[in-house]
Order: C-alpha cells, then structure tokens, then sequence
C-alpha cells in the first residue's frame, strides 16, 4: 500500500511531528514522531492539541486516531526533566491536552503500536476507544518502580473506565506489565489490531456518523466529569495531595510515640522480672 498523502503537519521542538492522513472517509490518522519514544515534552503537548484543534475547525467530523511512527514505542511516558522544571507543565501543558482528548467532539481512538508506560498509558485512556498492536508492546504503570506518585487524574481515569477494580490494583501496586491479549482480557483495550482493523472497527460502530448531532463532546464532558473537574482545578487537587502528606507526617509522629511508649513499658515490664 503507497503512502497515504499528508493532509497537514504539525512540527514538534526540536526534531519531531505530528502527521495527519486520512485512511478512509472520515477517519484522520495522526502519527506522531518525536524520537526516541514521543516523551510528552511541553512542545509534544501542544503540537498534539493544535493538530486536534485544526481537525476540529477545518475537518468535516469523523473519527480521529492517534499512533506512532516509531515501531517500538506508542509514548513512554513524561520527560521528567521539563516535566518537573516548572510548575506550569501540569496545568498548562499536559492536562489541557488530556482534557482536550477526554472531551473531544469526535471519536477518539488510539493504536498502541508498540509500548505505552505511565503517562503514555494515561494518555491512550483519554481517548475513547484503545487498539493494540498484537505482536509488539505492554502496557504499564510503572510509578511504583521509579517513586512516583499518581495524581488525582491520572488515577481517576482508570477508576472510571477500566471494567474490574482489581485490573487497576495490579497495574499501580505490581507494576503489571499487559501484554495485548492480556490487556484485553482486562478491559484496557478494546481490540488488537494495527490500522486495518481499526478501521473495520469504525466502519462497523459507525463511528464516523457519531459526532454529526454536535452534542458528542459534551456527553463525554458529563461521563468522566469527575477527571475533567481533577484536570480543571490543578490548584485545588495539589492542595488537597498537600494537605493529606501534612495529615502523614502528623499521623507518622503520633504512630512513632505510641512505639516509644510500647518500647519503654515493655522495658519496664522486662525489669521488673
């Protein structure tokens, strides 16, 4: 099959791109490739949302899929390095684009060609509906391996979407690596696949008439409410993650004496014998 022809292409800082094709009608194609392993960058961020912004103003409506142009990696996840440099990456930068796929006025899916870790994994939850290459990738949340904690979002949205609640706690407290029959098994994708099946699937949802009555983007607005509110007010769910760490430290000190107290009267006790 030749090369489908460019629709448009959004660069990425400092040597990468986002480029949509259309497969069929009504389906948009956009393949990112930001090497090595499309690390969600400030820049990676924006180009995405101004590529889904330019298929939102100057595209007939239809369905959007989102993949990879490099085989071994869908994203691995953040670059922690502009992630953490500032406090603007959260809310001015990751969470707008999370927000901007989880309430999308089309249909969203995304083709995990190949491995898709962290943030990477929270990003394909964002959309919609979730392919996997079956032959190539897991899937996994591996912040328990590097020391990481989960913020409101990033937990909220498997609590919403994923089938089984114990799915979810064997991806963050084991760190589970999902194959892809395994991660369909559990919910975490809705097909195995790479872009022809993909497209039978929309065609056989009839995914490319969904958005046509204008109200699609506001009904999932209303479904996941609880991860759009956390990806809205970042001040205020920090504020609560501040609070409930002073909450440890207070519940540590007073855990901490009632040792020392334990310690000292089993001393006392021992003495006495």
């Amino acid at each position: 099959m030749p090369p489908l022809p460019s629709l448009f292409q959004v660069p990425i800082e400092p040597k990468g791109s986002i480029t949509c094709t259309q497969p069929s009608q009504r389906v948009y194609l956009l393949t990112f490739d930001s090497p090595p392993d499309n690390r969600l960058t400030p820049d990676f961020c924006a180009a995405f949302v101004l590529a889904l912004d330019i298929l939102d103003h100057r595209s007939e409506k239809g369905v959007v899929v989102t993949t990879s142009a490099i085989p071994k990696f869908y994203s691995n996840g953040l670059d922690f390095e502009s992630a953490f440099k500032s406090n603007s990456f959260f809310p001015e930068s990751l969470y707008p684009l999370w927000k901007r796929l989880l309430t999308y006025p089309m249909p969203t899916i995304a083709l995990l060609n190949g491995h898709a870790f962290a943030a990477g994994l929270m990003t394909a939850m964002m959309h919609d509906y979730r392919f996997m290459n079956p032959h190539r990738g897991f899937l996994c949340l591996n912040e328990l391996e590097f020391g990481a904690s989960l913020k409101a979002p990033m937990s909220s949205i498997f609590r919403q979407k994923l089938p089984n609640p114990n799915t979810y706690r064997t991806m963050v407290l084991e760190a589970k690596r999902f194959n892809a029959l395994e991660a369909l098994q559990e919910g975490i994708v809705d097909g195995l696949g790479m872009v022809p099946e993909v497209l039978n699937f929309a065609q056989e949802m009839q995914l490319g008439q969904k958005a046509k009555s204008g109200v699609y983007g506001r009904l999932k607005a209303e479904m996941w409410r609880e991860t759009v509110g956390y990806l809205e007010d970042y001040v205020g769910s920090e504020k609560v993650v501040e609070e409930k760490l002073q909450e440890e430290e207070q519940r540590k000190g007073v855990a901490e004496k009632r040792v020392v107290e334990w310690e000292d009267s089993k001393s006392r006790r021992v003495a006495k014998l």
